[in-house]
């Protein structure tokens, strides 16, 4: 279970300087699983500890925000938005609460949405074998319209449970009311603004919101239409899979700034080495 894509992008994140006791990452399955394999570890633990080698401090889970809701039994948050609100504000972590969390949530919805950050462009634009959108080289900022254009049809987003709680996440920057407003703001200010600053406040605020990845919908599956080059012989997922390891490397060679979601994550981890 440590060999499959999850765990090892997790693996290629491991910041250089960490060289000694690295941490281990398994793949348990969607969000439910992983938070029942978590919680039964420490059931059993507590069974028999004089025969457990777990120590439940250095027990993490990492679950993938989403728009549905995920109640947590025996936890001290009672579900996944709760740990997003407590752990998070602003695209940013709360750095004075991260110690209390040992199931962690992702600040953008799933971990692909990490794979196509604004900072990410210099690796696609030197990647080996450069990753192609729609026969074009990938420019992130189309990307980004291309999901906006798709707000007011996403299936997830019309919910309406869902579409309450994704405006609650971005109130900080766009204050709106339905899906129609959300999507026209967000393409108005992102096409208006010349301020580096704000237009990746609005790039944060789209990808907590609006999935990367999204097998169910393939029109909403913008990872997936991330292609190979023309001389590219092999296998596309192998593609994108080789690339998401490089993207782990960028990730392994960041400062663990707040605003620097998965750096600060092994910031905290490494604090129970």
């Amino acid at each position: 279970m440590d060999k499959m894509p999850d765990a090892n992008f997790y693996k290629a994140c491991v910041p250089t300087w960490w060289r000694q006791k690295l941490p281990e990452f398994f793949n348990c399955g969607d969000r439910a699983s992983v938070i029942n394999t978590y919680l039964n570890l420490l059931r059993l633990h507590e069974h028999d500890t004089t025969n457990s080698y777990l120590d439940p401090d250095r027990l993490f889970a990492m679950i993938d925000l989403d728009l549905h809701l995920q109640k947590i039994d025996d936890y001290i948050f009672p579900d996944t938005e709760a740990i997003f609100c407590n752990l998070y504000e602003k695209s940013e972590v709360r750095s004075q609460n991260a110690k209390r969390h040992r199931i962690w949530i992702t600040g953008l919805i799933h971990k692909e949405a990490y794979f196509l950050t604004p900072e990410l462009q210099s690796i696609f634009d030197d990647y080996p074998h450069p990753p192609m959108y729609q026969d074009n080289p990938v420019e992130l900022n189309s990307i980004y319209m291309d999901m906006a254009d798709k707000i007011s049809s996403d299936p997830d987003l019309k919910n309406n449970l869902n579409i309450q709680r994704a405006l609650a996440r971005i109130n900080h920057c766009l204050n709106c009311a339905e899906l129609n407003e959300l999507q026209d703001s967000w393409k108005t200010e992102f096409q208006n603004t010349s301020d580096e600053t704000c237009k990746h406040q609005l790039i944060m605020a789209l990808l907590t919101i609006k999935k990367v990845k999204n097998e169910k919908q393939p029109e909403h599956d913008y990872w997936e239409k991330i292609k190979p080059p023309a001389d590219w012989s092999g296998n596309e997922k192998v593609f994108r899979e080789q690339l998401s390891l490089e993207i782990g490397r960028f990730y392994s060679e960041q400062n663990s700034d707040v605003k620097s979601h998965i750096p600060f994550f092994f910031k905290t981890l490494y604090e129970f080495v």
